[in-house]
């Protein structure tokens, strides 16, 4: 699920600035009048990111900023990455990656022409001339992210972020165990996959998606809160995976120390929450769950 979460999914005293109607409906933003130049985008009145273009580093929605921590902590502080990014909305993250490690290359796959579109125009990236490679760049492709990664070269990245929405529902072909080993392929050997989930009781798709990660990649971990994991109300949970192992400890503390803290599921704990769950492939992948009419009121 895209930008849920209960403290600023409609920000207070927020005034619209309407686009055109993208592939998925109108495509709009929402001004934060507490952060003078933060907005929301919504996309058929679904929020999907929060920008703030004073202060990149400001990862307003709870998910957002789980992603936030797996970055910080998938290299030396400062070091550039490599990063794709599998659903670009406002390019939150991919601001994020470039304000906190400079010099980093990342590509961002945005299927919405419309939202590319409003973007571009509205939420403007800061970014050095592009002859000027050394300093880093943000580059949008207008296309579907699994085509976009299918064409990738090879370990040519080295974090691979999903988080791809059509309204408020991920598309059923990136879910799948074929699209995970499409991310294995085009991440180094000591890369990072994180995938945002939104799910609900009783969590069937979201253990379909872990399922899947884990048939493909030997170590991963689930962030999310308690509410969410116990099944008790809808809401996201970031998967991350790798081939070598993830930064448990690290990623336990800083969640726990969000304004709502969330839970990092690893080891016997995950065996436990996929136990019995067949992985999801393209032969019966569907759709992620629609989300309650309440999740973004």
């Amino acid at each position: 699920m895209p930008g849920q979460q209960r403290d600023a999914s409609r920000p207070d005293h927020a005034h619209p600035d309407h686009g055109r109607p993208g592939a998925d409906g109108q495509v709009e933003l929402l001004g934060d009048l507490d952060r003078p130049r933060a907005w929301m985008l919504l996309t058929g009145g679904v929020p999907q990111s929060h920008v703030d273009l004073d202060d990149p580093r400001h990862l307003e929605l709870e998910y957002m900023r789980r992603l936030g921590h797996l970055i910080d902590l998938a290299a030396p502080a400062g070091t550039p990455l490599r990063v794709l990014h599998l659903g670009g909305g406002g390019l939150t993250l991919a601001r994020y990656v470039a304000a906190t490690r400079p010099g980093s290359r990342q590509l961002a796959a945005e299927a919405d022409a419309e939202v590319a579109r409003v973007v571009r125009q509205r939420l403007p990236l800061n970014q050095p001339a592009r002859r000027r490679t050394r300093d880093g760049r943000i580059v949008v492709r207008v296309a579907d992210a699994r085509a976009v990664l299918e064409q990738v070269p090879a370990g040519s990245f080295d974090v691979v972020v999903a988080d791809a929405f059509a309204g408020a529902q991920t598309p059923a072909h990136l879910t799948s165990a074929e699209f995970t080993q499409a991310v294995a392929r085009a991440l180094a050997p000591s890369g990072l996959y994180a995938a945002n989930i939104g799910d609900g009781p009783p969590l069937a798709h979201a253990r379909g998606r872990v399922a899947a990660v884990r048939s493909v990649f030997p170590h991963a971990c689930v962030i999310a809160e308690a509410a969410v994991l116990r099944g008790r109300r809808f809401g996201n949970l970031v998967v991350a995976a790798a081939g070598r192992e993830l930064p448990v400890a690290g990623l336990t503390r800083r969640a726990a120390a969000d304004p709502f803290p969330a839970r990092v599921v690893s080891g016997a704990a995950l065996d436990r929450f996929v136990a019995g769950t067949r992985a999801i492939t393209d032969a019966r992948a569907e759709p992620s769950p629609v989300p309650p009419p309440d999740v973004f009121a």
